[in-house]
This record gives C-alpha cells, structure tokens and sequence, in this order.
C-alpha cells in the first residue's frame, strides 16, 4: 500500500524543514532542547533525581541518533534505525534504574524514569521531522505532569483503601494501635515490619487499612484520619505511602 504524509508543522515552516540541511538540524535539535529543558524544570522544581541536564540530554541524544539514521538512510547506508533503537534501550536501561524502594517501602523515580524515556521518544520524533506528533506527545505529557497531580490526589482521597508509613515508639503499642483503629471504624489489611529501622529503637511497620465505617467514608480524607492518628501519645510518627 502507498501513502505519503506531510507534516502539518512542516508545511506551514515551509519545504526546507522537511529536508536534510543546516537550517533544518538546528530547528530540530532546537525544539528538542527546548521541549527537553520544559520537562527538566518541571522535574527539577519537585526535587527529582533526574532535571534539567539529564532530560536536556536524553533529548539531544535522540535527536541526534535519529538524524544518523535518516541520514545513513539518504546515503543508503542503512535503512533498519538501528541508532535510534540502540539509543530507546540505552535510555531504557538508564530509566530502569532511576527507581528504588526507599526504606519507607515506597517506589521513588517511577515517574522520572518514564519521563525520561518520553524524552528520548520526543527527541526522536524531532531528529526525524515528525514535528507535529512531537509537540503533541510533548503538550500531552506535559499536561499529565502539571495537571493531573492534583486529580490523582483527590482519587486517592476519596479511596477506602490506604497504606501509612507507621513508628511506634515501643514495640508493645503495636496492640493499642490496633484496638484504636478497630474503634474509630478501619479495618487492618496488612502489617510488615520494615527492617530498616531495627536497630533505630523504634518499632516501624507499614499499615494498610480498609475504610469499613460509613462516617469516615462519607467525610474524612486520609489526611484527615492519619493526622488524628499522629495525636496518640505512643505514635512516633505516621505518614501515607503515596
């Protein structure tokens, strides 16, 4: 089956951007640099591991595996892009390990590692011209950065399910804590010791519970209920495990 496609942001900047010349390498690394340095800030300003420089990066690096392949493609070097596949893996293996469990059970850097694959997706996609699906895929992933945390966060909220981040100062609170949260109307699915904190002197565990009482389904968020729960005498401290 033949089809041709030409790119809407092409058209509109005109026939040179489309082709393979000086002018159209440096609006691509350009773009790439710039969607890149967007991403990095939004990263950075919440203090993740990978921002500015690494997403800057990983973009120009994509960009530029995919403007070898197309050029190996022009020369009939190669038409397979192996450059830019050898390039996705690399990038993916760097994202895989940009995530840990903190010592709070708590997965850090999953959504870092993804946006950095993102970013060598975006950086590709602007190394082959594909501007238009570029910018796209940047606005798209952008809006899910800034604004769909705080609707997640409300999900979350309205959940009868949540897991804390429990410190009892004595071994020997664990029971009250148990019988208290029986009272006020949850239901303790799990417990698990966190050894991490063995030789701390404090008994930590992380907690997941189950909403099982009307009144706190229908009014109280998990803030709510774990901050009442940080007023009893024996909690060291209580934090949700987001």
């Amino acid at each position: 089956m033949n089809w041709s496609y030409a790119d809407p942001v092409s058209r509109l900047l005109g026939s040179w951007s489309s082709e393979l010349n000086v002018y159209s390498i440096l609006l691509r690394y350009v773009l790439a640099f710039v969607c890149a340095a967007v991403i990095g800030c939004e990263r950075a300003h919440k203090r993740h591991s990978a921002g500015l420089r690494t997403f800057i990066l990983v973009s120009i690096a994509s960009a530029s595996a995919m403007l070898l392949d197309v050029y190996g493609s022009l020369l009939g070097i190669s038409s397979q892009m192996m450059i830019s596949g050898a390039c996705l893996v690399g990038i993916a293996i760097i994202s895989g390990n940009s995530f840990l469990y903190s010592s709070r059970n708590q997965i850090k850097g999953l959504t870092t590692a993804v946006a950095l694959w993102q970013s060598a997706f975006i950086g590709l996609a602007f190394g082959g011209g594909f501007y238009t699906a570029a910018v796209i895929s940047f606005a798209a992933f952008l809006f899910c950065l800034s604004a769909l945390p705080p609707m997640e966060r409300g999900l979350i909220d309205r959940s009868n399910h949540f897991e804390v981040h429990l410190e009892l100062k004595n071994v020997s609170h664990l029971q009250d804590f148990i019988t208290t949260i029986r009272r006020i109307g949850l239901k303790i699915d799990d417990i698990e010791l966190n050894p991490a904190y063995v030789h701390s002197g404090l008994s930590v565990y992380s907690v997941s519970f189950t909403i099982t009482k009307a009144e706190l389904k229908k009014y109280k968020k998990h803030s709510e209920i774990i901050e009442a729960l940080g007023t009893l005498e024996y909690v060291s401290h209580i934090e949700e495990i987001l």
